[in-house]
């Protein structure tokens, strides 16, 4: 495909997002995520796999990519389809309380779990499902998107001594034994749908060492939001369970209550509140009768982290001689060890962060 790049409008890790539109047709409008070749390997991930699952409306559509030369540089290019309401965490900060209505909150989790389930079928695990990677279309369609961090489900090879995704949003398996797979996504969902709700994240914190232990270490949750239903705090509950074995799958939490009966159809202006007899939630699995932009840190809680530093990183291995420990609880008390450890205004400026791989 012939296209022309137009105005830039992000940037992260990888590189640098911008419009863009075909050469000969200025009508149709792309985005265009941008790296340097010989730092691509993030992109050229992301553009592999979205080839592998294309099809669901939920996930946003890659169209093509291409090699250019830029001011000197050769650059990978990945055109993909425009979201043009912008992303989830845009619509929270700028709503009037920083929150959501409930009705809202269970169309966008109904939509996002068509997603993940759709993800997992195919084999893969998403890895950093956050507001600021969910997307909004002309309609308020969600299209879950950014998967340079994505990986094949139950694939683990040199993936031990590495953190992967957005600390806020991290599963305690992923924290406590560098493991993650489709349930991890499935804690994150737990922790957006919460933050959508209350308009905070669902952790508050000070440094990346009180985060990792509040997420990984005793049998603290995150908070559940006081206004959200009963229906909405049982689906969370589903959520958050430590034991990724017994977390519900995206499968079985598109049959819970809180989101079985909603109309995908309803758009953004849509202000009326979803009605109807809500079905019996199921309370355990065998109550199934079938089985078939990137915003910069802030050092407050209002803003979501967007990616773990690699300073970070590197400091929380040498604690550990290199190495995760092989005890969770030994492996993140090791973290309090020391004058120096990883504060967050340390890791807080967007510009000095990378993908964590």
């Amino acid at each position: 495909m012939d296209w022309v790049r137009g105005e830039a409008i992000g940037h992260g890790s990888f590189g640098r997002v911008s419009l863009a539109v075909p050469r000969n047709q200025s009508t149709q409008v792309m985005v265009v995520k941008s790296s340097s070749a010989s730092l691509s390997d993030t992109l050229m991930n992301e553009k592999l796999i979205l080839d592998e699952i294309k099809g669901c409306p939920q996930i946003i559509n890659c169209l093509s990519d291409s090699y250019t030369y830029e001011n000197g540089e050769k650059l990978y290019n990945v055109l993909l389809e425009y979201a043009s309401g912008g992303a989830l965490s845009e619509k929270l900060k700028n709503s009037g309380d920083r929150k959501l209505p409930e009705f809202e909150i269970r169309r966008y989790t109904k939509a996002l779990l068509k997603g993940l389930h759709y993800i997992h079928k195919c084999g893969y695990v998403h890895c950093d499902i956050k507001p600021q990677n969910i997307l909004l279309g002309e309609d308020g369609e969600v299209k879950i998107a950014d998967f340079g961090l994505a990986k094949r489900a139950e694939s683990h090879d040199n993936l031990r001594c590495e953190l992967r995704g957005t600390p806020l949003y991290m599963s305690p398996e992923m924290v406590t034994a560098g493991e993650q797979d489709t349930p991890a996504d499935i804690w994150a969902l737990g922790c957006v749908i919460a933050e959508l709700a209350a308009g905070v994240p669902v952790w508050k914190y000070t440094d990346l060492t009180q985060l990792l232990m509040k997420i990984g270490v005793g049998d603290e949750l995150p908070e559940f939001p006081a206004k959200l239903s009963e229906e909405g705090k049982d689906f969370l509950e589903k959520c958050f369970v430590k034991d990724p074995r017994k977390r519900w799958t995206a499968e079985m939490l598109l049959k819970h209550s809180f989101i079985a009966n909603q109309d995908d159809t309803v758009t953004l202006n849509d202000e009326r509140c979803m009605s109807g007899t809500p079905t019996t939630s199921p309370r355990c699995p065998f109550d199934f009768p079938d089985w078939v932009s990137d915003d910069s840190a802030e050092s407050t809680v209002t803003c979501p982290i967007t990616s773990l530093p690699s300073p970070a990183i590197q400091e929380l291995m040498n604690y550990n001689g290199g190495s995760w420990s092989t005890e969770p609880a030994e492996r993140l008390r090791e973290l309090l060890v020391g004058e120096t450890r990883p504060k967050l205004s340390d890791w807080s400026a967007a510009d000095g962060w990378v993908s964590v791989r």
